[in-house]
């Protein structure tokens, strides 16, 4: 509505209400009006507005931050934090508008801000830089581009954006639960676990060497886990790149996708969403394939992934099975990982449904050291239906594995919550 029509609705609401006195209504005329007119000139100052009529715009996102508490065996200390780059605060722009009946062309813009990178914290910095941004209280570009999409055809998207095999595996998790727990470490990746004996402390990197992009200068490093840079165990091409995408019509439940993008990375993936016999199901398989090196930002390997997720509509029990396998091309290694979450999600108060949960992830690494990285752990999520809101407290053991040494177990106790609008 144009603000005349909002004057006259309001004046009518005087009207209606009693006030129309004789005396009243000689002044409608006078200070009242003026002072409406102005308070309506206030409230479309502001609010959001498009920049026409023919494209729609919503706005969207989430404001995401948690307490950690952490021990190394040897250190131990307390962090404020987000949750982790792809997974923290952000603003979504989305707008759309009707080409002809059964097509239609849009946009989003999705950016990310973050206090506190939780994915880059470690024992020496308490405030994580992020992967891209370089510095903490970061503001960064998670996605921008266009798109065309068919009712029959299916849909188009040119630009930065995820492609069909970012985080493919765990987006089938409809527990409730997914932030909190997920097979990437976001809490505690870029920390150091201590050798024992040494008091050192060796970082997540794919070159196996101390210190380096996200891990500490501390020159009694110890090694631990392979493949940051070109894979987080669990989640190998999880970050948006450039590249065109093509999603198909929802068929019977089931939808394919592939992208292309980046330097010469392309991925294929199938996915089914439905209930069957009393049950909700999800599942996807996902093959995704670069051929780059230094200016790819998967490096030269290839990676398949796979995720299952079953809950019993009556009882809310529920699995979660996630897969991924990488081979290396460049370092001539391979490595697997599994992920298991079972739980339960009921509505046991006013407030929303309890999600229980208990989960395990197991990652190798073929390679001379014959690394192992797994954790287990336990946590609850209390959603709040009035607020769009969930809070979780989880407790995660750690552990790592390999030829070389013995190493301390790493523990966190953490504390969240997330609000959405």
């Amino acid at each position: 509505m144009n603000k005349y029509s909002l004057s006259a609705l309001a004046a009518a609401g005087l009207l209606a209400g009693g006030l129309a006195t004789s005396a009243n209504a000689a002044d409608l005329g006078g200070n009242c009006c003026a002072d409406l007119e102005e308070r309506v000139a206030e409230l479309e100052a502001t609010t959001a507005r498009k920049g026409n009529r023919k494209v729609s715009l919503t706005v969207s996102g989430w404001v995401a931050e948690q307490v950690t508490w952490w021990d190394d065996g040897v250190e131990s200390n307390s962090y404020v934090t987000g949750t982790g780059t792809t997974l923290g605060s952000n603003v979504k722009f989305t707008g759309q508008a009707t080409i002809v009946p059964g097509w239609t062309a849009g946009y989003v813009l999705h950016l990310e801000m973050d206090g506190s990178d939780a994915l880059t914290t470690n024992q020496d910095r308490p405030n994580g830089p992020g992967l891209f941004a370089g510095t903490a209280n970061y503001a960064q570009t998670l996605q921008s581009y266009w798109f065309i999409k068919s009712d029959t055809f299916g849909k188009v998207g040119v630009g930065l954006q995820s492609m069909v095999a970012d985080n493919a595996a765990i987006l089938v998790d409809g527990s409730g639960s997914l932030v909190p727990a997920n097979w990437v470490a976001f809490d505690v990746l870029s920390f150091g676990i201590r050798a024992k004996g040494v008091g050192g402390r060796g970082f997540v990197q794919a070159d196996r060497t101390p210190g380096g992009v996200l891990g500490s200068t501390d020159p009694d490093a110890a090694f631990t886990w392979g493949g940051a840079g070109a894979c987080i165990p669990g989640d190998c091409y999880g970050v948006p790149v450039n590249s065109v995408r093509y999603d198909s019509p929802v068929f019977a439940g089931f939808s394919a996708s592939a992208s292309w993008g980046d330097d010469d990375a392309w991925d294929i993936g199938l996915r089914y969403a439905g209930e069957l016999h009393g049950f909700k199901v999800a599942a996807t398989v996902v093959y995704a394939e670069s051929t780059g090196t230094v200016s790819s930002s998967f490096g030269d390997s290839d990676y398949t992934q796979a995720g299952l997720y079953i809950q019993h509509i009556g009882t809310g029990i529920f699995g979660l099975i996630n897969y991924g396998e990488l081979d290396d091309h460049v370092a001539d290694t391979d490595g697997d990982t599994w992920y298991f979450k079972a739980g339960l999600r009921r509505n046991w108060n006013h407030l929303g449904a309890t999600v229980l949960y208990g989960e395990y992830m197991n990652s190798d690494k073929d390679d001379s050291f014959d690394s192992e990285f797994k954790w287990w752990g336990l946590g609850a999520v209390q959603e709040v239906d009035a607020a769009a809101m969930s809070l979780w407290l989880k407790y995660r053991n750690y552990e790592f594995e390999d030829n070389v040494n013995s190493y301390e177990d790493l523990s966190e106790v953490t504390f969240g919550a997330l609000i959405n609008f």
